[in-house]
Formats: C-alpha cells, structure tokens, sequence
C-alpha cells in the first residue's frame, strides 16, 4: 500500500505568527511534521511514500531531497506549486493509480495507535474508500460528515447539519476509483478536496467513516504547543 503527503502549502499563518520554519519542518518533540508522517507510514508497511511540496521554499526542497537520498523506504518527491490541495493531490495521482493508498495532508497530527488500527480495517475493508473523522472540532472552517448507524458516509457539508457528530480528519483511505472521480473533477473545473469529496458520493461510491478520539491541524504558532500535549498525553 502506498501512502501520500500533501505539503505544498505557504504556512503563511505560523510565518506571521513568528514561525521561522516552513511549516513542513515545523518540529513536535524535535521531529520535523514530514519526518514524523514517514516514519509512521513506515511503520504502517508503506511500500512507497509520494510527497508534494511546493517550489517557493528551499529549505524544504534541501530536506527532502537529503530524505530521498538516505531513506530506506522509497520516496517520491514531486515539486510543483499548486493553487490547492485537490490540485496537489492531482499531481501525484499518476504514482497512486490501480490500488489502495493512504493521503493526507502533513499538519495532520494524530496519535499512531489509532491511525494503525485505522489502516489496518482499511486493507480489510470493502468499501471504496475510508475517512479519518473526530468529534473534536478545533478547525476555523471544519468538513462536517454525516453518517448512518453503520458509519457510511452520506454527506459532506460546511454546516453543520442536524445530528451530525464528525468533521473530517483530513487522513483519506482510498481505492483506484477514486483516481478516476479526481480526474473528472479536474475535467469539469471542480477544485478543492471537499468538493471532490462530495463528489465520490455523487458518483456511488461506498465510504466508511472512521472515528479518531481526537485530529489536530497545525496552522498556528499555538497548535504547535496543543499538537506537543495531545502527543505527550499532557492535555489539560
């Protein structure tokens, strides 16, 4: 199974906040974020891990290419400025087409016990694909999921609707179809991942809901200090 990071954004918010580090080299307890999304891939039987990051920050290009060179397990570094995430998961769709894969987007933080056993009921699943979702909302502009009693997915939304409990995790399990909707989606001029989403419903394909006690973003100088906690087990 292959595993993606999305990483291609400016982290202008933690840049402003006093964040000298592009936001890929942020560390949590003296680990880069894309260093420690590896190492857990790693950990998780990643055959391949393919990572975009943009072309604005040379410090980050310089990382990963020492990354690549000295990593046992096979990296694929794509450098390209995109315009989104959905747009960056376009550009290295080609190295995840014909089979599962796991993407996500390299500020997700979340505890590693939960994430295997979320990747372990993926490869064992039928279903054509698998969020990370969390009744913890801590998000300036959450992704609301709604599900029935058996935890498929029957929608997306900005708001939230009634009796709803989740918003999205930002860790996707997907299967090759998938591929083929991002494509159409991209043909028919529809950006950004939440719409892309929507548009795997739209399309018929079955997705599961997977709920994690807790997913953390890292967009500001104090998420680094929340998202240290959370994995230190510290939280007030």
């Amino acid at each position: 199974m292959k595993f993606a990071i999305i990483s291609a954004g400016e982290g202008s918010r933690l840049s402003q906040e006093g964040i000298r580090l592009p936001k890929p080299l942020v560390q949590l307890n003296g680990e880069a974020m894309i260093d420690r999304l590896i190492h857990i891939f790693a950990k998780n039987g990643a055959e391949q891990v393919i990572i975009i990051i943009n072309d604005e920050v040379q410090a980050t290009k310089d990382h990963l290419a020492k990354l690549k060179r000295n990593s046992v397990l096979p990296l694929e570094v794509v450098v390209k400025t995109t315009p989104s995430s959905m747009h960056s998961f376009y550009e290295i769709s080609p190295f995840l087409k014909g089979e599962k894969f796991c993407l996500t987007t390299v500020d997700t933080i979340f505890r590693e016990k939960e994430f295997t056993c979320f990747i372990e009921a993926f490869k064992k699943s039928k279903e054509d694909g698998m969020m990370a979702v969390t009744d913890y909302i801590d998000d300036e502009k959450p992704l609301y999921i709604s599900t029935d009693d058996q935890l498929n997915i029957t929608g997306f939304y900005d708001t939230m609707p009634p009796d709803c409990k989740y918003i999205s995790g930002g860790i996707y399990c997907l299967g090759p179809q998938a591929i083929d909707v991002l494509h159409s989606c991209m043909e028919k001029g529809i950006s950004r991942m939440r719409n892309f989403q929507r548009q795997l419903i739209v399309d018929g394909l079955r997705l599961k809901a997977y709920p994690f006690s807790k997913i953390l973003d890292v967009d500001h100088a104090s998420d680094i200090i929340k998202a240290e906690a959370f994995l230190n087990n510290i939280e007030e």
